[in-house]
């Protein structure tokens, strides 16, 4: 089937319409309109949308790389201002949210929250510190899961001549309408001849980059059936779904996170967390009451706190506090922290324990 075939089955509502398509078509040197209906990711037709949940994918782009489990967890951080202030340009949000649902379908990392929703985590912990949280909630120190890697895009265009074949067709399809106004956004409406992306992968721990990739895709790539097709779906993603150059965009991302997956997946000396989103999801850790460093003074709430000779506050007592006493932390648990004083040593129950 030849590449117009798409016009012919997507957009002949209108005889007009057709015949006016058809000849402009003709019309064009093949040279000029050969790609015009091929929107390709490394070198597969790849549209981004789909869902992902702890009980797996649906809907991913079929050219997703896929782990068979992860290999670590990962953070994704927002590109800096001035890709921000260039996506915006094109009316595009940050690519966070989807670069964070591909990783989350390829299920080759597990993904943390460092975006604007780790605020609003921290203030439900503050609001539980401060009593004002339900008792029994469980929100507090000691919960949230370790990035293992933080991830970092960033976007350029390249805004040559976007004419041609599109403007062509945009023109004849203002002729006609509706039917040719549809025409017209997709074949003409590309603002830019190129998007190149760029993602680069640091160990959250050393701060050492342990991955970079490139990726691109044109406006000479993007494919008027499958946009069509695709338009309407997966609204959470904006313009990345629904704009010809947010799927531009997005298929660059792909292409680039592919890349990733693929330098990091055979590497075992970046295998890091064991651990699936599943577990983390159903398996939330107990909060810690309180948490001190080594060195730290403490001193007791109230008076007659009982240090105690192990660290189950079941053993031998070998010291009962007064408010006045000080004592310096040498080590720690869930529950309990190790504490030394004048002459004494022992485990000192967290919730009854202050620094100074």
């Amino acid at each position: 089937m030849s590449s117009r075939a798409p016009v012919s089955v997507s957009l002949c509502f209108r005889k007009p319409l057709c015949l006016m398509l058809s000849a402009a078509l003709a019309a064009l040197p093949m040279s000029s309109s050969a790609g015009l209906f091929d929107f390709k990711e490394g070198g597969a037709d790849a549209p981004v949308g789909g869902s992902a949940s702890t009980d797996g994918a649906k809907g991913e782009a079929s050219s997703l790389e896929k782990c068979a489990k992860p290999i670590g967890t990962m953070a994704v951080a927002e590109p800096q201002d001035f890709t921000q202030k260039a996506l915006a340009n094109f009316k595009l949000a940050s690519p966070t949210g989807l670069i964070r649902l591909m990783m989350q379908q390829s299920n080759c990392f597990v993904v943390v929250e460092r975006g604007v929703a780790m605020q609003n985590m921290l203030q439900e912990r503050m609001l539980a510190e401060k009593g004002y949280a339900k008792s029994g909630s469980n929100v507090g120190k000691g919960q949230i899961v370790t990035a293992d890697y933080l991830l970092t895009p960033d976007v350029v265009f390249s805004e040559g001549n976007t004419g041609g074949v599109g403007g062509a067709l945009g023109g004849i399809g203002s002729m006609f309408g509706v039917g040719g106004a549809i025409v017209g956004a997709v074949a003409a409406g590309v603002k830019f001849k190129q998007a190149q992306t760029s993602m680069m992968v640091a160990d959250a721990r050393s701060g050492v980059q342990v991955a970079a990739a490139s990726g691109s895709a044109e406006k000479a790539d993007f494919g008027m059936g499958g946009f069509l097709a695709g338009a309407g779906g997966f609204g959470a993603l904006g313009g990345y779904t629904n704009t010809p150059e947010g799927k531009v965009v997005a298929v660059s991302f792909l292409d680039n996170y592919n890349q990733i997956v693929r330098a990091m997946r055979g590497d075992n000396n970046l295998a890091r967390t064991q651990t699936t989103t599943k577990h983390e999801a159903s398996n939330v850790a107990k909060a810690v009451s309180a948490v001190f460093d080594t060195g730290d003074v403490l001193s007791p709430k109230i008076a007659g706190v009982k240090v105690f000779a192990n660290n189950s506050g079941s053993g031998k007592v070998v010291k009962t506090l007064s408010k006045a006493d000080e004592v310096v932390v040498t080590g720690e648990n869930d529950q309990y922290v190790k504490v030394q004083g004048s002459g004494f040593e022992g485990w000192a129950e967290k919730n009854l324990m202050k620094k100074q």
